[in-house]
Order: structure tokens, then sequence, then C-alpha cells
């Protein structure tokens, strides 16, 4: 085997292999949005509970990819990875068991004292998964700059990208079928039944105005599974372990740990710099926290974070209380989504390279104002279900391309040096958008209703596309910065 075919052969090892472990990170994260109807029925968690617990998870996620950011920057990527992964599968077991936490701490099974407890222990087990979760995608944005050339990044990094939409396709489709094949048939027990029927009115807006054999329907499909969704948490934690032990097999950190010369065109110039007090923290700070196309992909991540955490945290919810889909087509209607993002993540990353020169935020404006016309129809125009799930999917098309290429353009501004501190910046600015986007999705459905939540998605992907708009003319990658900055460094010490 030649150099070159030995090293693309090492290339792509490193990214399928790193896009199935970050995959399984999203496989024990978004199994909550699957699981939180059927928490609702059982015990009557509201919308609003609900989103301050993903708000506050949110915020914390950020601020751990955030901290995270600084620290791979120093240590093994590859273990970092596994280490994170396999405490996402403890705290995601904790979850599962959190019932049974609840019980032990109030001695009771059922009301306000036992709900409120759960919400906490729900709280905290979240917490913890998300703070777990913010030490997946920091030595990602450090290893694969590492791996990848600046002018095929955008490219072959968003084919990576859609591990994302992998690991969310799969768990929506695995928990949609545990949500509707296992747990206990309590359909027979009235005092279940009713307990249902009573969390269920209590908790979808406009519950009275559903005809009778609906409402049946719903309270019987989950009395007829309940307690599925602890199967949500547990089967997907046992899947991490495994993932952790890929992550520790198989991954190399860079191309020098398989005896491969550092890749051309991404010299950054630190070697001038090597050894000197203070450089390193020099080089972050003008590549990312002076570094104004850094900060702007930052703060538009904020609102990119807003529509795709917001249809895909709140979608299955928004299906089954406003569009009359029980929770298995809810959960395949966000499964296509999915679907069409990971086809709109790759679309995006190769017309960054090859329409826009490598400029991610160009094609970051074009696919914002996609986003916004279709979660337009989706939410101003009436029309059958089945469209309704092909005009969301286009929107998921759209939606995904930002999502992927911020973190991509972010990476080429600030280079292969600082892509995990880059990257740590703009993932808790969109994770502040994640909040927002909780608490205001929560308050919003409870009191205006769903169609208000998704014209609030239509005002917030305008200001996102304005502001990309604003980077028009920012250069493709920052390595001519970087060199500049460490020759002048070098020369006044």
């Amino acid at each position: 085997m030649t150099s070159k075919k030995s090293f693309k052969y090492w290339q792509w090892r490193t990214i399928i292999i790193s896009m199935i472990v970050y995959a399984i990170y999203y496989f024990v994260r978004k199994n909550f949005s699957i699981a939180m109807p059927g928490l609702t029925a059982e015990y009557g968690i509201s919308n609003t509970s609900f989103g301050i617990v993903i708000a506050i998870g949110s915020l914390i996620y950020g601020f751990s990819r955030f901290l995270n950011g600084f620290v791979v920057e120093r240590v093994s990527t590859t273990v970092f990875m596994g280490v994170g992964l396999i405490l996402c599968a403890l705290a995601n077991i904790g979850f599962g068991f959190g019932v049974d936490l609840s019980y032990l701490i109030t001695g009771v099974h059922e009301g306000p004292q036992f709900v409120n407890m759960l919400i906490l222990v729900m709280g905290v087990t979240i917490v913890l998964n998300q703070y777990f979760q913010g030490m997946g995608f920091p030595p990602m944005a450090r290893m694969l700059p590492q791996w990848i050339a600046p002018g095929e990044l955008a490219t072959k990094m968003s084919i990576w990208n859609t591990s994302h939409s992998i690991g969310a396709f799969s768990a929506v489709v695995v928990c949609g079928l545990i949500m509707t094949n296992m747990g206990a048939d309590m359909s027979g027990d009235t005092s279940i039944v009713a307990r249902i029927t009573e969390n269920l009115a209590g908790s979808i807006k406009g519950w009275d105005n559903l005809p009778a054999a609906e409402q049946t329907a719903k309270i019987m499909s989950y009395a007829s599974h309940y307690g599925a969704w602890r199967w949500c948490f547990i089967i997907p934690a046992i899947v991490a372990v495994g993932g952790a032990i890929l992550c520790f097999l198989t991954l190399k950190d860079n191309p020098q740990a398989v005896g491969f010369p550092e890749i051309e065109g991404t010299e950054t110039g630190k070697g001038a710099t090597e050894g000197k007090k203070g450089a390193h923290k020099a080089f972050l700070a003008h590549m990312v926290f002076k570094n104004k196309w850094v900060v702007m992909f930052a703060v538009a991540n904020i609102f990119v974070y807003v529509l795709r955490m917001g249809v895909l945290d709140w979608g299955p919810k928004f299906l089954t209380e406003d569009r009359g889909m029980n929770i298995n087509g809810a959960a395949w209607s966000v499964a296509v989504f999915e679907l069409t993002a990971i086809v709109g993540t790759i679309f995006a990353g190769w017309a960054t390279d090859a329409l826009f020169k490598g400029k991610a935020h160009r094609m970051c404006l074009i696919a914002m104002i996609g986003a916004v016309v279709f979660l337009g129809l989706f939410a101003l125009v009436d029309m059958p279900v089945v469209l309704s799930t092909i005009v969301l999917a286009l929107a998921g098309f759209c939606i995904y391309g930002p999502q992927a290429l911020i973190g991509i353009g972010a990476a080429n501004q600030a280079t292969k040096e600082a892509s995990a501190t880059a990257n740590g910046v703009t993932g808790i600015l969109g994770y502040v958008g994640s909040a927002l986007s909780a608490i205001g999705v929560g308050l919003i459905a409870d009191n205006f209703g769903w169609k208000a939540v998704f014209i609030t998605f239509i005002c917030v992907g305008v200001v996102g596309a304005l502001i990309f708009l604003a980077m028009w003319n920012a250069p493709r990658d920052g390595y001519e910065r970087s060199r500049k900055f460490t020759q002048q460094y070098a020369e006044n010490e």
C-alpha cells in the first residue's frame, strides 16, 4: 500500500469510526424526547417542567463543551471521548431507575410529592448526562482537522457531521419501537387508566376538543405499554458502553500517531513560539476570542440551535398534541426529519467546497433562508399529515446545513491548533439557544399553542440569516492570520 493510499485508509477509518462513536453519543441523548410523552401520561409532567429541565441541561452541555474545549487541547482525544461515553451510559441507567429512587426518597408511588421528586431526580440525571455529553464533540473538533486538509474539511466533516442525525434517527426509531412494544399492559387496571386520563387532560392544551375516540386511543396506547419509557434509557446505555470500547481500541489522535507527517497547508507557525511562556494562551486569544469571524459564527449558532433543538426536542410532543399523531407516527416523522437532515448536511458540505470555495458562512445564509421558508409553510398552511411531514423534513434538510457548517467554519477560522476551543465557544452559545428554545417552547406551547411556537421559529430564522449575510466577505480560513500572529509574537518576544 502506497503512503498516499495508506493515509487515505487511516483518514476514512478515523472519519467513519468517529462517526459511529459520536452517533452513539446522540443515541444516549435524544432518547429523552421520545420518552417525554410517556412520562407526561404516567406522571402528569407539564411542557413547562420539561422545558426547564431541558434548558438547564442545555446550558450545562454548552458549558461542558466550552470547558472541555480547553481541556482536550492537552490530553488524548480518544481516551477523553471513550470515558465521556461510559459516563453518559451511567447517567442514562440512573434516569431509567429514577422512579425507584424517587419512591425510596418519598415512600410513595404517586401524588405531588412523588412527581416533584421525580422531576428533581430527572433533572439531576439529565444535567449529569449533558455534562458528560460535552466530552464528545470537543475531541472530535480537535482530532478531525488534524486528519483533513482545510480545502476538503467542509465536505468530509459534513459527512462526519451526519453522525448527529444518524444517532438521533436511531434514538427516535428504537425508542419509538420501545414505547409501542415494551412495558407492562395495564389497560385493564382502571386506576392506572384513570390516572393517565387525568394526566393527559391536564397536560395537553385542547384535550377536551379532541374526539372521544382519539382520546381513548391515546389513553389506551400509554396504558398498554406502561413503564416502557424506562427502556428508552437502559438499552441505549448498554450500546454506549460498546461504543466506548470501540473508541479506545480503534481511533488515533492524529496522523503522526501512525507515522504520517503533518498535513500540508495546516502549518500554523506555532513552532516559532514553542516553549515561550504565555504563547499558547495568546494564540488562543488571537485566533478565537479576538477573531470576529469566530465570534459571529458563535452568535449565529444561538439562532440555529433554537430552530434545530426546537424541532428535535419538541417534535414528538407537537405532533402528538397538535397534529393528532400517535407516538409511533410522531417518532417516525421526526426520524424522517433526521434522515433528510443527513442529505442536507452532506449537500451543504459539498456545496461549501464546490460552489463557495470552502466559505461555509455563504452556504449557511442560503440554508437559513430555506429553513425559514419551509417552517413558514409548516406553521401557516393547513395541509394533510403526510405533506406536513414532508415539509418538516425539508426544513430539516436546511436547518442541519448551518448546524454542521458553523463548527467547520469556526475550526477553519481558528486553525487546527485552536479548533476545539473555537467549537467550545460556538457550542456554549449554541446551547444558550437550545436553552432559550426549551424554556420558550414550553411556555409558548402551554400559553399560546403550537402555532405561536412556529411563528417564533420563523422570526428566529430571519435574524440568523441576517448574521450570515453580514459575514459574506469573510475569508475561508485563518491560517494566514495565525502565521502572521506567531511570527509577530516570536519577534516581539
